[in-house]
């Protein structure tokens, strides 16, 4: 295969680096009267890097010797992601504008541009080096991302926290990594596959465990969650719809090959890791949330709890537990998207944020509509049938199931009843408490368009799209076996 068939491959890698490259050189001579123009370029960026999946990206197979995958797989996680970041580029300027005491600066979607990059890499990784290059990619953009707000001290917290525990998993996931190659002698999937397959061997054993407790904390899964909380409340808050969205994709899909490929002989080895990390989440995630003050807190241990859910796919082990995943953490992106469009209207008169759920109290009365949006989510997350979460959550307990783990999917149906709690009382706050003093901050056209449109794919309309979504995930899941 010719180098420029495997340059196609990794075109939308190719064109979000290049991207983010000349829109830095735009922002350095531009100045911060460059910004707005930056963001809309880096938009635009991202819908050609979706666009680009439509060709060798998502059926090239195999490039540069295995270290790259450009399968159906890695589209259809990409296609979120972009979407997810093109979202958390197009809600940053008002935030900025009328909430931080440091305005927007252009290097903020260009780091989400090189992030996108990085979680490219992640999904499409063929190989142990090159998962590590993306994730570093990923990671090292979104420690900047967390502390954008240099004079606010919880910012500066949340990217210092994010650091420290962020170079601890890396070195876990490291030293995993070390001992997969060797006890194997690659770091090729296809190779250290037919290791797993072969005999025993303690070595590769612990190496699993190292590599698997790397991974949980990049999607924050019990015990490797503690620093969500925190990061969570402390960065912007567009920024942190952009940690619970893009890289939550990234970090699933990329466990998901590494899990399917990489170990696939070892099933039986990691799934025990993998229940116990779904349970531990479910149930931290639902008890954590409920004494919770503070909305982004909650929706940070709303994200723990949701990952769970998902590993409950990836334990079946099976083409259709892989396609659940694909579809619950679909779901999931627009839900949470949702969740922080709503939280981004939570303003006073002088436009600073408010995040105590004391003051979503008789939101209906004051504002009607933004109560009925956040409604819809939290029924969504709850798992409340008709909306798109229930079927999010009926998909993972069908793969269980049909992988033999019913006792699994039992203890995940029980465990969604204190998430709904926690949920309810959101809904209960706004809609029978007396009313809190109105929120004064009012959606743009472009953030009203994006809450609008999150509602409805949701709603009992997102039905609509059902057999469309399964096509999709069951077709991107195939090209893993």
């Amino acid at each position: 295969m010719g180098y420029s068939a495997q340059l196609l491959m990794t075109l939308p890698e190719v064109v979000l680096g290049l991207g983010a490259i000349l829109l830095m050189l735009v922002a350095a001579w531009g100045g911060q009267g460059s910004t707005r123009a930056v963001s809309l370029a880096a938009v635009a960026v991202l819908i050609g890097a979706g666009i680009s999946l439509m060709g060798p990206a998502s059926a090239g197979g195999s490039a540069f010797g295995g270290l790259y995958r450009a399968d159906m797989f890695a589209a259809f996680a990409k296609a979120v992601i972009f979407a997810a970041a093109a979202v958390s580029i197009l809600i940053a300027p008002k935030f900025f504008a009328t909430t931080s005491g440091d305005d927007l600066r252009p290097e903020y979607p260009v780091l989400i541009l090189l992030s996108a990059a990085g979680m490219g890499m992640m999904v499409s990784a063929g190989d142990l080096m090159s998962l590590y290059v993306g994730l570093e990619l990923q990671s090292l953009s979104a420690y900047v991302l967390a502390s954008f707000m240099r004079r606010d001290a919880r910012s500066a917290e949340a990217g210092l926290k994010y650091f420290v525990l962020g170079a601890l998993a890396s070195g876990i996931l490291l030293y995993g990594i070390s001992l997969v190659y060797g006890f194997s002698g690659t770091t090729l999937f296809t190779d250290i596959a037919q290791a797993y397959a072969g005999p025993k061997s303690t070595g590769l054993l612990f190496g699993l465990v190292f590599v698997f407790a790397g991974l949980a904390f990049k999607i924050s899964a019990v015990p490797f969650h503690m620093w969500t909380p925190d990061v969570y409340e402390g960065a912007p808050t567009p920024v942190t719809a952009f940690f619970a969205s893009a890289p939550k994709m990234a970090a699933m899909a990329m466990a998901v090959r590494v899990a399917t490929e990489a170990m696939g002989p070892a099933v039986h080895d990691w799934r025990q890791i993998v229940v116990f990390a779904a349970l531990a989440s479910i149930a931290l995630g639902a008890f954590g949330a409920i004494g919770q003050k503070n909305i982004k807190r909650l929706l940070a241990y709303s994200s723990i709890n949701n990952v769970g859910f998902a590993l409950i796919g990836l334990a079946a082990g099976t083409q259709a537990g892989v396609a659940s995943v694909l579809f619950y953490m679909a779901v999931y992106v627009v839900m949470t998207l949702g969740c922080f469009l709503v939280v981004l209207q939570m303003r006073d008169a002088e436009g600073n944020a408010i995040e105590s759920l004391d003051s979503m109290a008789g939101m209906s009365r004051t504002r009607p509509g933004l109560a009925l949006a956040m409604m819809i989510f939290m029924f969504a997350l709850a798992g409340i049938p008709p909306l798109l979460g229930f079927f999010a959550k009926l998909e993972v307990f069908n793969a269980a199931t049909a992988a033999g783990l019913f006792p699994l999917a039992v203890l995940g149906i029980i465990g969604s009843v204190p998430g709904a709690f926690y949920y309810l009382s959101i809904i209960k706050r706004m809609y029978f408490d007396d009313p809190a003093p109105k929120y004064e901050g009012r959606p743009g056209l472009v953030e009203g368009g994006l809450l609008l449109a999150a509602s409805v794919a949701i709603s009992p309309l997102g039905m609509l799209v059902l057999p469309c979504l399964s096509a999709w995930t069951a077709l991107a899941a195939k090209s893993l076996f």
